[in-house]
């Protein structure tokens, strides 16, 4: 007797035998699969749009499309605020042009008038925006995939804009997505509840250009890259001969004229040039930025554990980095406690402490195994690459301040040790220092440790001469993290005070990855550990203060920090001469 396969009403109605034997029947026509592929090409980013409504069933379809997109744990996280009023689109016109002429500012000249020709946004025009959010007030821990993958509701939400332009286009209407806005001020501007984001606006409408290519590239500013390019098999430099291009920057330092400006207006103080000595130097570097007297500071302490600890490199327990943390997140550190005597605001970020998660601290930990430099590396490529741009995005919020770095970690100073040793090309016995509190025995076992790490780093990786190879072979992770910071303050025209020789590591490394970083830098201190004085040479800096102190979390750069401020309020309070004839 033969029976009949049971088919659910609902579901899957295939079975195995019928996908075994076509395993291709589930694909789109060919006519249906040339329109979509056709759809993928012919999407573009508009900003020229005709001001006739769309209308209201075809801005539902393209609404849907996005509500269909894939999301993490099904946890459909995207929300999106129309926005029909004039007044609301004038408003973040406004906003977006004051950030496209900033970031304009900090490119070198010519891709700073290039930028500045190019039309950004259709804010104005379109008749429609489409702010999307990303709602995050679920913890991550509660959404499945999320709690290895972090922002994988951010990407989500990234995946809706995608299908929502696509939709857009094979409806003929046009989108334009603008990403020129602080997001606290575009999230004021609609109102967003705390723990929502937002990813930008999109201007909808139909489209008063027909792009035959990507705006970007039609203007010249880029090209797209072949798809060889960007495609890697199996591992990253398996294919050493086609290693793709590292993205072009377009960083550039202040201008001449700044910096000659800041310096002539040093010169017709009533006291002879130079009277403050380093002072001077510092504050023309201040005020060549744009900030001066009155600029608030902000101190972003990272804080991480260390598996090199293992080999016996410090005098102080691993529980001592949680217990810091605690501290400063208390307000009851000395890093913290010097913050609040010069007013500075305290960032605190846990960039990988072992144990509990501390309340109050950011959270962005490695999510891969991590290495103890001498068996394996510090940091897996993409974690260093994420805590890299995580503090990047965290330091491009600092635009008008003062940025101070600071630094918890128990073992980092042999961390630093190490990656100054490789990125200077130097003996462990010129990198390595007592640290806090070191003894004799611990100097010799922390030498070893980075003779044997030198040595396996480039064993493993050959030429470490690339700074992120080096940076996740032998840094930590609070490094990887303020190495970012340093970056994106610096693009955002912030300067950046640097503390011992750990926050230095990772301004070495920022210089490495952008040169046009290091004239927003200022050296705050020169601590104890005997290779701080090279780094701060090799970076072109003289240090503020020299005080021996033994102490971390910024609190030299902090001090630092207050002592330029006040060589500002001298310059800008002193009288000024006049020409005599």
């Amino acid at each position: 007797m033969s029976w009949q396969r049971p088919v659910p009403l609902v579901g899957d109605a295939t079975s195995a035998r019928a996908r075994s034997e076509a395993p291709q029947a589930w694909a789109f026509d060919a006519e249906a699969r040339a329109a979509f592929y056709a759809a993928v090409e012919a999407r573009r980013d508009i900003r020229r749009f005709r001001p006739d409504e769309v209308p209201p069933a075809v801005l539902e379809r393209i609404l849907g499309a996005a509500h269909a997109a894939p999301s993490v744990g099904h946890s459909q996280p995207w929300r999106f605020v129309i926005v029909r009023e004039r007044e609301t689109r004038d408003r973040a016109a406004l906003l977006a042009d004051r950030e496209w002429h900033r970031q304009a500012a900090r490119f070198d000249d010519r891709s700073s008038r290039h930028m500045l020709d190019l039309q950004l946004h259709g804010l104005r025009d379109a008749p429609l925006g489409v702010v999307v959010c990303c709602d995050r007030r679920t913890t991550a821990e509660a959404v499945i995939g999320r709690a290895t993958y972090v922002d994988a509701d951010l990407w989500s939400c990234a995946a809706a804009i995608e299908n929502l332009w696509l939709a857009a286009r094979v409806e003929g209407v046009g989108v334009g997505w603008v990403t020129l806005f602080r997001p606290d001020e575009l999230a004021e501007l609609v109102g967003l509840p705390e723990g929502v984001e937002t990813l930008g606006w999109l201007c909808l409408g139909w489209p008063d250009e027909r792009p035959p290519e990507p705006g970007l590239q039609r203007a010249g500013w880029s090209t797209r890259q072949p798809l060889s390019d960007v495609v890697r098999n199996e591992r990253w430099g398996v294919d050493d001969e086609h290693e793709p291009a590292a993205p072009i920057s377009h960083l550039r330092a202040p201008a001449p004229s700044e910096v000659v400006g800041a310096r002539d207006e040093g010169d017709i103080l009533l006291t002879p040039p130079g009277s403050l000595g380093v002072l001077d130097r510092a504050v023309d570097r201040l005020l060549a930025v744009g900030l001066g007297p009155g600029s608030p500071v902000t101190a972003v302490i990272a804080a991480a554990s260390h598996p090199v600890t293992r080999h016996r490199v410090s005098t102080y327990d691993d529980d001592v980095t949680h217990e810091v943390l605690a501290a400063t997140t208390a307000g009851e550190s000395l890093g913290a406690v010097a913050a609040r005597l010069v007013g500075a605001a305290v960032e605190i970020v846990d960039a990988g402490v072992d144990g509990v998660p501390v309340q109050g601290a950011i959270l962005c930990r490695p999510v891969d195994p991590r290495g103890d430099l001498v068996e394996a590396d510090a940091l897996s490529p993409s974690d260093a690459q994420r805590l890299l741009l995580a503090g990047r995005e965290h330091g491009n919020r600092l635009s008008g301040h003062i940025v101070v770095l600071g630094e918890v970690g128990i073992g980092n100073t042999t961390v630093a040790a190490a990656l100054v040793a490789t990125r200077l090309t130097l003996k462990a016995d010129d990198a390595v220092g007592l640290g806090a509190g070191g003894d004799a025995g611990t100097v010799a076992r922390k030498r070893a440790v980075v003779d044997a790490a030198l040595a396996r780093a480039a064993t493993a990786h050959g030429d470490l001469g690339e700074p992120m190879t080096a940076l996740a072979a032998l840094g930590g992770p609070e490094i990887a993290y303020l190495t970012g910071v340093t970056l994106g303050a610096a693009e955002a025209g912030a300067l950046v005070v640097l503390d011992g020789l750990v926050t230095s590591s990772a301004a070495l490394v920022a210089v490495g990855l952008e040169p046009g970083v290091a004239p927003y830098l200022v050296a705050g201190q020169e601590s104890r550990e005997q290779v701080h004085g090279v780094v701060n040479r090799y970076l072109g800096l003289e240090p503020l203060l020299s005080l021996r102190l033994r102490s971390g979390e910024g609190v030299g750069a902090l001090l630092a920090a207050q002592l330029l401020r006040s060589a500002a309020s001298l310059r800008a309070e002193t009288a000024r001469v006049e020409e005599r004839s």
